[in-house]
């Protein structure tokens, strides 16, 4: 009985420890991310500069006296989650670190760094998207209706469709990550890679809300198949590895 709740106590203690730690985690990326908000808030007219750039020259207009603080502040989270990925990405890996093994753990800090380049460039690419996608909304409207551009929803469109994109990049780092969890098999993927296919053109259809449903989607589509199989080949050689390892392990072992 004495060893029963000594055992029950020590899990208990282990328990306690696991949430302290993701507290004391969880409180270093919100402080990190307050500070690059605080930092980000300061220049939040040239973050503004740099996303009317694509409009085409747009006035936007608001409607309440609240909004001129809201948008800097809404400008200053969202470049602030971002300046701050580094950090907060970094505690969730040293978070996980412990439950891995050796060769995985090495793996942590490239992908954290893949991930941050595969975001960066998802956010360049929908950049590069906004002015053609802007235009063309914009041309949608008909004469008779005058549109007054909402500096709040115009901000919306904006930061959702460069967070989409950048997300959306990050499909090669969630691929290897599944793979090297063991939570799906890289066979798994390549049977289903026809439907994988069509949910990605379901998502470009979705963030691209022009009237050709087939080129500009399919602008969208095809880094993200390229994206798809990239991240199929790597967790391929990671899983055919692994076996390798565990192979050879199974060897050792005397009968």
């Amino acid at each position: 009985m004495r060893r029963r709740d000594a055992t029950v106590s020590r899990d208990g203690g282990r328990l306690l420890d696991h949430v302290e730690e993701l507290r004391r985690r969880i409180l270093i990326s919100a402080v990190a991310v307050l500070v690059a908000s605080i930092g980000c808030f300061l220049f939040a007219d040239r973050i503004l500069d740099l996303l009317l750039l694509p409009s085409g020259g747009l006035k936007l207009r608001a409607f309440a006296i609240v909004d001129g603080f809201m948008i800097k502040l809404r400008l200053a989270l969202y470049a602030g989650v971002v300046v701050a990925f580094p950090v907060w990405a970094w505690q969730a890996a040293r978070f996980v670190g412990p439950g891995l093994l050796g060769e995985e753990k090495r793996r942590l800090a490239p992908l954290l760094a893949a991930s941050l380049l595969l975001f960066a460039a998802g956010t360049v690419f929908g950049y590069s998207l906004l002015g053609g996608m802007i235009r063309v909304l914009v041309g949608l409207f008909p004469s008779r209706i005058e549109y007054l551009p909402s500096a709040s929803d115009y901000l919306s469109f904006v930061l959702f469709f460069l967070l989409a994109c950048g997300i959306s990049f990050e499909l090669p780092v969630a691929i290897i990550l599944l793979v090297q969890f063991r939570v799906i098999r890289v066979r798994a993927l390549r049977d289903r890679r026809k439907a994988v296919w069509f949910l990605l053109f379901v998502f470009a259809e979705i963030v691209t809300p022009v009237t050709d449903p087939i080129v500009a989607p399919l602008i969208v589509l095809v880094p993200l198949v390229v994206l798809y199989e990239g991240g199929l080949l790597i967790a391929g050689r990671i899983e055919a590895r692994r076996c390798r390892q565990e192979e050879l392990a199974a060897e050792r072992v005397p009968p």
